[in-house]
């Protein structure tokens, strides 16, 4: 297990998978999926301002903006299709436990988050890679960012 902290959103949901059954599991995550909101339209008609998430098995692209208020506030933005929904279910629990939440906070989250939500018996290790690759892909992001700043 990667030490780190684990906001109070993000690990508010951990507990809401954890307190599940394993089929259960899998419909919150389907739930996470059905809630996943649509691109703003500065980036729908912009695709090329994504990052595709190579390492998901289905297609997922990301984009942020890091603000410049007081501790770099993170706001996340995601684009999978709909035949997607284990991939946009992780994204969709990545976005409610992250989204808003300083650089640092984001940067702090653990490597194994993906792990502690319970599904590694239902869900491909492949697929469990995807998530890792998600919240990978947005702490090397948030780096490279503050590194361009200094």
């Amino acid at each position: 297990m990667t030490t780190g902290t684990v906001p109070t959103k993000l690990a508010e949901i951990i507990d809401d998978f954890q307190d599940l059954t394993e089929p259960d599991r899998l419909q919150l995550l389907l739930d996470f999926s059905r809630e996943l909101p649509a691109l703003p339209v500065r980036y729908s008609d912009h695709p090329e301002l994504l990052e595709q998430v190579v390492e998901c098995q289905s297609p997922l692209f990301l984009t942020m903006e890091i603000g410049e208020a007081p501790g770099h506030p993170v706001h996340l933005f995601f684009s999978a299709p709909p035949e997607a929904p284990t991939t946009r279910g992780f994204a969709g629990v990545l976005l409610e436990g992250l989204d808003g939440l300083p650089a640092a906070e984001v940067l702090a989250v653990p490597d194994d988050v993906p792990d502690r939500l319970g599904l590694t018996r239902a869900i491909t290790p492949l697929r469990m890679r995807g998530m890792s690759a998600m919240l990978g892909r947005i702490k090397r992001k948030i780096r490279e960012s503050v590194r361009d700043e200094a």
